[in-house]
């Protein structure tokens, strides 16, 4: 009975000082990555700004080839929405939609997560050029997460950032051959 009631303590205890570390945790996140792709600013953005080639270079997208999609309105203009559902439980549920376009610049997309977590992201896209046939691709996302869930925010930059470092290579390769 002791071990029992000693377990249950330590796992109490856990849980307090989750939710006490919680307290003092920012409840924003933002994470950014970025890479050099030797092609001109145009060609860059131009693939980008079409959520369907993600399909093509994001590693949340590859994770389950099998899933759901669906589509509402033209890709590449503000408005257009990518929605997938899968039954992998890492790609969830969601959606993507454009909200805003600078030409050559700047892709901004809204990101709502269903499942496995509810949650709201803005996913930036920006080209800037290095040379006349180099260019820095810049893929950040923020958001908020709510208390106590806002724990995961300690891990976001590595586990997120990660993801991005992948997909920022895919798309070199895919632009470069």
């Amino acid at each position: 009975m002791k071990i029992i009631l000693t377990i249950l303590a330590v796992v109490v205890g856990l849980v307090v000082l989750l939710l006490v570390v919680a307290l003092f945790v920012k409840n924003e996140y933002e994470v950014r990555r970025e890479i050099s792709i030797n092609r001109p600013k145009g060609r860059v953005y131009d693939y980008i700004k079409f959520l369907k080639n993600q399909d093509n270079y994001s590693k949340w997208v590859m994770a389950d080839p099998g899933m759901k999609k669906t589509y509402a309105g033209v890709d590449g203009t503000v408005g257009f929405k990518y929605a997938w559902d899968s039954k992998d439980k890492n790609v969830g549920a969601g959606e993507q939609e454009i909200m805003k376009l600078a030409e050559g610049e700047l892709v901004n997309i809204e990101v709502r997560f269903v499942r496995p977590f509810e949650g709201v992201g803005l996913a930036t896209m920006t080209t800037t050029p290095v040379a006349d046939d180099q260019t820095r691709v810049s893929w950040g996302m923020t958001g908020k997460s709510k208390y106590p869930m806002n724990i995961t925010n300690l891990f976001i930059d590595g586990i997120l950032g990660k993801d991005l470092e992948s997909s920022l290579k895919n798309l070199k390769t895919i632009l470069e051959k």
